[in-house]
């Protein structure tokens, strides 16, 4: 189940990184401090798999210098990645996504101690979908 959590957060990192460069492609920011933070952003990418426990304070770094640095494309980074690097990078989500990542993991985790599978983004859309249900 681990490697199906990192794997989705790799998908998830390389999907933001293409728009990083869009970004840079699009003459749109600094080309000498764009290109070295590109440079971390790879490091990340690639210690995440190798160690996702050490990996996780990078990100947290990471993630929060896009919305800093990169404030026009802060609402294109995927929330799972805030999420899943916590620490500051909570601070850009609202009490209530907070609420519903947690509702999440409580559902992965029963998951897990069941043995049952778990659709992280299945699962997302139905707490989703309930939390919309109930403000109508």
């Amino acid at each position: 189940m681990a490697t199906q959590i990192i794997e989705h957060h790799l998908v998830l990192l390389d999907h933001l990184r293409t728009i990083l460069v869009a970004l840079g492609e699009a003459d749109q920011v600094p080309e000498e401090s764009h290109a070295l933070f590109l440079e971390r952003y790879d490091e990340l990418r690639a210690l995440l798999p190798i160690d996702p426990i050490e990996s996780q304070y990078l990100g947290q770094d990471l993630i929060c210098q896009v919305i800093q640095r990169y404030p026009q494309i802060a609402h294109l980074i995927p929330r799972d990645l805030l999420w899943f690097f916590a620490g500051d990078c909570l601070h850009y989500m609202p009490d209530e996504e907070i609420a519903l990542y947690q509702a999440l993991e409580e559902r992965r985790y029963e998951a897990e101690q069941d043995d049952e599978p778990f659709d992280w983004n299945q699962e997302k859309q139905l707490l989703a979908m309930a939390v919309d249900g109930s403000k109508h």
